[in-house]
């Protein structure tokens, strides 16, 4: 779960890291289109910030996301004041209705489980419509993450400077990423925290598998700027 802190400084420090969040929605939406031409909703789940929703508001006549922090959900509102955000669990979840296509940018690493990964994916499922589309972004597998890898960035958008220093650790297939933030700004000062996140490294068997169990037959697409790829799958008729 994301704290109040990090919600209200996420957007300039994936920004400043370089993410590119139209290139990526635009792509995700050629994924759908190329196999649901008449997708007209989507629902974007772990929708954060609402940054990359913000993009799909422009595409699809109709969309929704689902947050479970508190503090990501302020933000998103704040930039899409029109749109219905739901705070749920991704695995857990029942809006009422169905949609062309479901989009899940990088949070099935939060899940600790395979349990959790299949409940999560059946749940994406269930609000597709016979025909739509599920796209999932991955994270790095248990035979390509570099244990201890240290990551630094700073960032300067505005009167902000931030800093950003990350440790990993794995044990097994868990990843302890311990996260250190100092924001600073001319009016504030300076300020530190920091945040562990909890991850876990799941093989690209385990995802098509969550996608066959869902009723989505998996395909695996290579594509820039995702360096582990995506999943996306098409629902089969009940």
């Amino acid at each position: 779960m994301y704290s109040e802190e990090l919600s209200e400084i996420y957007d300039r420090i994936y920004r400043g890291r370089g993410k590119d969040y139209a290139t990526e929605s635009s792509r995700v939406v050629d994924m759908i289109r190329k196999r649901y031409p008449g997708a007209w909703s989507l629902l974007d789940v772990a929708c954060g910030t609402g940054s990359h929703l913000d993009y799909f508001a422009k595409e699809f006549e109709y969309v929704e996301g689902v947050e479970g922090s508190s503090g990501m959900i302020s933000q998103a509102k704040d930039k899409l004041p029109g749109t219905k955000v739901t705070k749920a669990d991704m695995m857990n979840f029942d809006l009422g209705r169905k949609f062309s296509a479901v989009a899940c940018m990088f949070a099935i690493p939060h899940l600790s489980s395979v349990e959790e990964l299949n409940a999560a994916v059946r749940c994406f499922a269930q609000h597709l419509e016979t025909g739509g589309v599920l796209v999932v972004e991955p994270w790095r597998s248990p035979d390509n993450f570099t244990p201890g890898y240290v990551a630094g960035d700073v960032v300067r958008e505005g009167e902000y400077t931030i800093a950003r220093v990350s440790h990993s650790e794995s044990e097994g297939r868990t990843v302890s990423m311990q996260v250190h933030y100092v924001v600073a700004a001319p009016r504030t000062g300076a300020r530190h925290f920091e945040e562990t996140h909890s991850l876990t490294l799941f093989t690209r068997n385990e995802y098509e598998e969550a996608f066959r169990l869902a009723g989505c037959e998996p395909e695996h697409v290579a594509a820039d700027p995702w360096e582990c790829g995506m999943f996306v799958g098409v629902r089969r008729g009940d």
